[in-house]
C-alpha cells in the first residue's frame, strides 16, 4: 500500500498557483513589453527611422533659409558700416533722410517704386 502512495505522488503533477506563475513569468513579460514599446517608437516615432526622409527635407529647407538670412545679414552689416557716425557715407545718409523723413528739394520729383 505504501508503494501505491509513493507511486501516486510521483505520477500526480504538482499544481502551480497563479502567484507562482506570475512571479516567474512577470519580469520577462514586462521587459518584453517595454522593449517592444521602445522598439516600435524607434521605428515609427517622430524621430524614428521612418521619419528620416522628412527630417532630411526639413534640414535642407532650413539650410536654404540660413543662406538667405546670412546674405541679408551681410547686406545689413554693410549698411550699418556705411552709417558709422565717425565716417558716414553721404549717399547713404541722403537716402535715409529722404526715405524716413520725406525730405526732398523743391525742384525734385519723387517717383515711388513700391
Amino acid at each position: 500500500m505504501r508503494e501505491n502512495r509513493d507511486m501516486v505522488k510521483r505520477t500526480t503533477p504538482k499544481r502551480t498557483s497563479f502567484r507562482t506563475v506570475l512571479r516567474k513569468a512577470g519580469p520577462p513579460a514586462a521587459l518584453l513589453t517595454v522593449g517592444a514599446f521602445f522598439g516600435a517608437y524607434a521605428i515609427i516615432g517622430p524621430n524614428g527611422a521612418l521619419a528620416y526622409g522628412d527630417i532630411e527635407k526639413h534640414l535642407e529647407r532650413k539650410r536654404t533659409e540660413l543662406a538667405a538670412l546670412t546674405k541679408q545679414r551681410e547686406v545689413l552689416k554693410n549698411r550699418v558700416a556705411l552709417l558709422d557716425p565717425k565716417n558716414a557715407d553721404p549717399d547713404m545718409v541722403d537716402e535715409l533722410v529722404r526715405k524716413d523723413l520725406n525730405v526732398a528739394h523743391p525742384d525734385e520729383v519723387i517717383v515711388p517704386l513700391k
